[in-house]
Formats: C-alpha cells, structure tokens, sequence
C-alpha cells in the first residue's frame, strides 16, 4: 500500500461522506438550486488564489524538471479552462464583481484558505502535495459518480463542473500526483506525522466545506 492509500484509508469517514455528500448528490443529478449552487461556486473561488500558488510552491519545490513541467501543465489549465467556468457560472447566476472578489468569506471557506496559505508558508514539498492530492483526488472520486456523461445533467453549470474534474487528462493528473506524493513519502517520523495531519486536515475541510455549501444563507 502506498502512502496516499495509506493516508486515504485513515480518513476514510470523511472522505467517503465528501463524495458521497448530498451536495454532490445534487450537483450530479442536476436538482442543485441556483442559490446554493451560487453561494458554493463564490465561496470556492476564493480558493484560486491560494491553489495557484500552492502549484507554484510545487513548482519551485519539485526534485526534477519533469516534475515542474507537470506543475507547470497544471497551472496553465488551471489558468483557462476553470477560471473561464467561474467566470460563464458568475454571469449566468448575476453575481456582480465585488461578490465574485470580495465576498464575506464563510467560516469553512476560512478555515481550508488558512491551511492552504500555512502549508503554502512551510515550503515543504510533501505537505504542499498533501493539500494538492486531496483536493484533486477527493473531487475526482465524486465525479467519477456521473458515470455515462449521457446521463450527465442538461445545465452546463452542472455538467461543465463535473467534466472538469472527470476526463481522462484529469484522471491522469491525479494518478501522476498521487504516484509523486508516493515517490517522496518522508522517512523522518516527525515531517512524515505532519504530513499525514495535514492531508486529514484537509479532507475533514473538504467535508465540512461541502456542509456548509448546504447551509441555510441565514445561518452560513
């Protein structure tokens, strides 16, 4: 068994209950209302900045240049094909430009900001990794769900977010990244304990940022 399986295995509660969350559900048979599909995709794009220089530190911080290049592939995807999804979803749902930069920040959306930029701080390629294979893992494994995309749902604010995150070069970088975390499995007890707690962390975020995509707008 891998590291990442290891890891995966450990906190298998919340990552199970993630992808399997009736957010997801939602999402995936495209009954998710306009409102809380909104209020997800606002509060989910004040993690771009963070992200985009979590794959810059990978970048920085990989042992190879093969490596880098991958990261660098990432970032230049990520750059176009998502931001340019936010950006259709933000005008399709009216959501005027203070709201999509500035948003009043939910408390679950505060929480993974804070571990992304703390591990971002540490300069550790392993915990950087950590953070960037649960987030793509994680939403890979939910998209798998959608199956077929013939029975994927008609809206593209539905369909385009699963397409995102379940296509066979989305698969692939998954698979790459969780071979890489693999490769550089720390041997140091302590550096490997803060790696394994920043990964559940990070999981137990993704679940709870998923409940809060659910949360009545009066009580958030």
């Amino acid at each position: 068994m891998g590291f990442s399986e290891e890891l995966r295995n450990r906190s298998a509660e919340d990552w199970d209950a993630a992808v399997n969350h009736p957010f997801v559900d939602q999402l995936l048979d495209g009954s998710l209302p306009d409102e809380q599909l909104r209020h997800y995709l606002v509060q989910d794009y004040q993690f771009c900045d963070p992200f985009t220089a979590l794959l810059g530190q990978a970048v920085a911080s990989a042992p190879s240049l093969p490596s880098r290049l991958v990261f660098a592939a990432v970032l230049g995807a990520f750059a176009s094909d998502e931001n340019t999804y936010f950006q259709d979803c933000f005008n399709e749902l009216d959501v005027p430009e203070a709201e999509r930069t500035a948003p009043t920040p939910g408390q679950a959306t505060r929480n993974f900001d804070a571990l992304m930029r703390d591990t971002l701080g540490t300069r550790s390629y392993p915990q950087v990794l950590a953070v960037l294979l649960v987030a793509e893992w994680l939403y890979g494994d939910w998209a798998a769900r959608a199956g077929d995309p013939a029975t994927w749902p008609v809206e593209s604010k539905h369909a385009e977010w699963i397409r995102l995150h379940n296509n066979p070069g989305y698969n692939a970088w998954v698979s790459w990244l969780r071979d890489e975390f693999d490769a550089v499995e720390p041997s140091e007890p302590q550096e490997r304990q803060r790696v394994a707690a920043v990964f559940a962390e990070a999981v137990r975020l993704e679940r709870a940022f998923f409940d809060a995509a659910l949360v009545p707008a009066t009580i958030r």
